[in-house]
Formats: structure tokens, sequence, C-alpha cells
């Protein structure tokens, strides 16, 4: 049954994508170019922002209180980067779009030739982009689902707090932390609150696995992409056991050349449009991380919040990761696309095809790196550098606490 219901979202056009422009389309980030369809998500989007400047209001109403300010903070930052990621999607979709379609149509083209070596890594990395993106899906919606549900368990982990509650002397327990122009004390102004807060959680997570999960794809075709380049490289002038004529090699050379270039061209354009999103991310991801660890170990903290928090931090760290690791291998790989020349025959060839070699071989030195701005690379270094630095964030506001 599932495996039916998965298989309705491959898409023949994009044989890559399918999934992930699925879910791009229906939480409105892939939009026709016009219509009413269009016009409503783009209402959506913005009642979205208006939810998150609502945060930022009772954040600084509330900012006397440490602990509300934290968890204030901690869900507000990531409902900052959620209405950027939509944002700029929505504003940034003509770029999308060629980047997207060059991903497909390349990946056609490539299937239609036929090639074992090359259909075999195009299967591989695209079987792995699908563990990926379902695997990424289930920990949104398992976030998702713990954060709604999360008032309900603090509700019942405590009889005493129950009685509290009942009684008027403490608040019900939220969802989330937001402004509103009424008394959320009341009966009204609190379910309107949770009905509020779960259709925002159940938004912020489509937005956030959505555009992840197409990240993570592309940077796994750029990474899959440069391991059918290595191969084309080593094949330049043999096919099989026989050495190929001269103008198939250097047809051969000229299509390697075209392909890096290709590549090079759309991993510009798309680390233009991730940068400053990544930028964002990165600055307040260690926020976020240290916020939660501090109301992780606050004493006083009930059994049902500590979850909550933990399965919180599991999922901001999990996205942090997912990005520098897929960056990290698009990284490494690019900086061996010149060895594939190195196992070829060029040995065997004239003169005038060695100069040609040299000449890719120069090409194929440039290396791509995805960056969060104009300060910091996306690799492993930048990601265990900011588990460093919010921890020593953390150990600084323990420290004045105590």
């Amino acid at each position: 049954m599932l495996k039916k219901y998965v298989a309705r979202l491959e898409d023949p056009n994009h044989p890559l994508l399918g999934p992930t422009l699925w879910g791009l389309q229906n939480w409105g980030m892939w939009q026709p170019n016009s219509g009413l369809s269009r016009i409503i998500y783009n209402l959506i989007h913005f009642a979205a922002i208006l939810f998150v400047l609502s945060q930022y209001v009772e954040l600084w109403i509330i900012r006397a209180d440490l602990e509300l300010a934290l968890r204030n903070l901690s869900v507000t930052m990531l409902s900052t980067v959620c209405v950027v990621k939509a944002g700029t999607f929505v504003n940034w979709q003509k770029y999308w779009r060629d980047v997207i379609q060059f991903v497909s149509t390349l990946e056609k083209r490539q299937l239609d030739k036929k090639d074992k070596t090359t259909c075999t890594i195009i299967e591989r990395y695209t079987k792995y982009s699908r563990n990926v993106t379902y695997f990424y899906w289930c920990l949104v919606a398992a976030t998702v689902f713990t954060v709604i549900l999360a008032p309900l368990g603090v509700f019942l982990s405590s009889s005493e707090q129950r009685e509290l509650m009942m009684n008027g002397s403490i608040p019900y327990p939220e969802i989330m932390s937001s402004w509103v122009p009424f008394d959320k004390r009341k009966p009204f102004g609190y379910w309107f609150q949770i009905v509020e807060h779960s259709i925002i959680c159940f938004y912020g997570g489509g937005i956030v696995a959505n555009y992840d999960s197409n990240t993570v794809a592309l940077m796994s075709f750029f990474c899959g992409q440069f391991e059918i380049l290595i191969e084309n490289t080593k094949r330049l002038f043999r096919e099989e056991s026989k050495l190929v004529s001269y103008s198939e090699a250097m047809e051969r050379i000229k299509q390697c050349h075209i392909h890096h270039l290709s590549l090079i061209k759309y991993s510009k354009i798309l680390n233009s449009l991730l940068s400053p999103v990544m930028f964002l991310y990165v600055f307040i991801c260690s926020l976020m991380i240290c916020a939660s660890a501090i109301l992780l170990t606050k004493e006083g903290t009930t059994a049902m919040q500590r979850m909550w928090v933990a399965e919180y931090l599991c999922a901001l760290i999990a996205q942090l990761f997912l990005y520098c690791w897929h960056s990290n291998e698009v990284y490494f790989m690019s900086e061996k696309l010149d060895r594939g020349i190195y196992e070829s025959d060029w040995w065997q060839c004239g003169v005038e095809l060695r100069r040609c070699v040299v000449l890719l071989g120069g090409q194929l030195r440039k290396t791509i790196v995805f960056e969060a701005g104009p300060f910091t690379n996306l690799t492993i270094a930048t990601f265990i550098a900011i588990l460093r630095g919010s921890y020593s964030y953390y150990t600084l506001l323990s420290n004045n606490e105590s």
C-alpha cells in the first residue's frame, strides 16, 4: 500500500526530483505562473510572515522571563527560517526552475543513451535521494506531531500541575509562543491559539521538509554527475579493449568539457540561491541549539518537556548535518574530477590530443563548494564548529545563570 502511494509521486519528466517537486507544489512553493491558486498560496505565505512577527512581539513582552524567552526564541528562530525559505523560493522561482530544468533534461538525455555505467550511477544516487527524502519527511513529521502534542503531554504528565491549571493558578501549556489581541487564558483565546499553532506547525514542517529534501537531492545530483564525469574521462580514448579514433576522442573531450562547464554554471546558480538562506540558518542555528540545550538541562523541567526539547534538538542538529554532509560530499567529489584523466590511456595518444587533455585537466581542477553567506562554507568542519560554538554559548549562559 505504501509503495503504491510512493510510486505515484514519481514523475517521468523529472526522474530525480519527482517526489520533492510534488511536495513543493503542495506547500505552495512550486507555483504556476498565474491564476487563483498562486494568489491563495501567496496569501498563506503572507499569513505565515504575520504569525512570525507576532512571535517576536510576544518575545518582547516576555523578555524578563528567561525560561519563557528561551522557549519562544528556540521556536521563533526556526519559524523565521521557514518563512525565509518559502519567500526566497517563491521570489527566486525563475532561477530554481532553471536549475531543476537543467537537472531533469540532463538526466533524461543521459538515460536515453542507455550507457550502463551512467545509468547505474544515476540509479544509485536517485535511490539514495529517495531514501534521504522519505526518512527526512518522517523525521519532520515526527517533530511536528511532537510539538503539537507536547501541551497535552505536559497536562497529563503531572497531576499537581494539572490541578493548578484547572484552578487557574498557572496558564495552560501552549504549542508555541505568540501574541494575539485577546486574552489567551480564556477558553476562546486558548483554543484559538491551539488551532492556529497546529496549522502553522503543519505549514512550517512541510516547508522545511520539502525545501531541504529538494536541496539535498540537487546536491546528490551534482555529486553523482561528478562521478559520471570521472568515469567518462577514464574512457576518453578507449571503448572496451580498443582505442577510439582521433575524431571520436576529440568529441569525447569536448563533451566532458561542456558537461563540466554546465555543472559549474548551475552549481553556482544553486549556491547563489542557498547561500543567503544558509547564512541566516547557520547564524541562528547556534542560538537555537544553545537555547534548546539550556531548556533541556534546566531544573524544574518536566519529563514531557524534556522529551519535547530533546526531539526538537535532534531535529535541529539533523537538519544542519544534512546540509553540511552533502555539501562536503560535493566538494570532495569535485576535487577528484581530474583523477579520471590520469587513469585514461592518454599516454597512447598523439601530441595534439595530449594538449587537449592538459586543457581539460585544468578545467576539471575547479572545485565546487556550497557556501553559507560570504563567511563560511557548508562542510563537516563548519558543522563541528557550530556545535562547539553552541556549547560555548550554553556554558556561558549556564554559568551566568548559576
